[in-house]
């Protein structure tokens, strides 16, 4: 039998869910084939290539994006380029790739183009904090594979399902304390390298792993802690043990673990 409490709790969250779902919006984007527009769409191909373009131009090394610059360049490195390929990603099926390596290597671009441009769309925010989060991960949807989806949706109803644990350290989100965005595309042929890269790069950051011998605590990325589920016990017998593979310096198996609040601040290379 089912408590009072409980259902109650049931129908506030239900409530929640279809009050949210009624605030949603698809985000339209135009449809270019330059970087100054025009009247029909790229190749899926020709889309990949400009969004390279715009990795190296408008990203940094610090994985820091210049949104301004981006939404105001004309040429093909520009938002053209990105718009083209955001609309290449709504008309290409995820199930379209021919292999399980280039599925996820497309979804991984494509998630952290459409936060690139989600960025844009949403007029450069300082922040992702506070109700801002729920705007920019669950109200507004892009269509992906012919689907309309929130980035939370596809993040996890989608790419968290093909149980890949790195990605959480290749799935750039646009904020502070996200793993750093490279400045070119990952790739089917060699996403096994890439992950491993991007993974082992993200535990050299003091943010993400810092190990305190004073007070026998090691604090990690939240990322750890919001989806621990991922990484233990299928991966790892602990959080330490996991994060172990990816670091050459020693974590005491017998530390306390404990997380750094997370940064939702837009990794934007304009800010102060």
């Amino acid at each position: 039998m089912i408590k009072p409490v409980f259902q109650m709790r049931l129908a506030l969250v239900s409530l929640l869910m279809l009050l949210l779902g009624a605030c949603s919006t698809v985000v339209q984007v135009p449809t270019r084939t330059g970087g100054n527009g025009g009247a029909s769409a790229v190749s899926l191909d020709e889309a990949k290539a400009g969004y390279a373009r715009v990795l190296r131009r408008h990203v940094n090394d610090q994985g820091q994006v210049d949104f301004a610059a981006l939404r105001d360049d004309i040429s093909d490195a520009g938002l053209g380029a990105l718009e083209n390929y955001v609309q290449a990603i709504a008309a290409t099926l995820l199930d379209a790739a021919p292999t399980p390596r280039a599925r996820l290597a497309h979804m991984v671009n494509a998630y952290n183009a459409l936060s690139m441009y989600n960025v844009v769309a949403s007029g450069i925010p300082p922040s992702h904090d506070g109700f801002a989060k729920v705007k920019f991960f669950v109200l507004r949807k892009f269509v992906i594979g012919g689907t309309p989806l929130s980035l939370y949706d596809f993040e996890n109803g989608i790419i968290r399902k093909l149980g890949e644990p790195r990605v959480h350290f290749a799935l750039n989100c646009s904020a502070v304390s996200c793993p750093v965005l490279p400045r070119a595309m990952f790739t089917a042929e060699h996403l096994d390298e890439e992950l491993e890269r991007e993974t082992r790069s993200f535990f050299t950051r003091a943010s993400n792993l810092r190990i305190d011998a004073a007070a026998r605590t090691v604090f990690f990325n939240e990322i750890l802690k919001f989806y621990t589920e991922d990484f233990v016990p299928a991966h790892g017998t602990t959080l330490i043990a996991y994060v172990q593979r990816y670091t050459d310096r020693q974590i005491p198996v017998d530390y306390a673990i404990a997380f750094t609040p997370y940064d939702w601040t837009i990794a934007n290379s304009r800010r102060p």
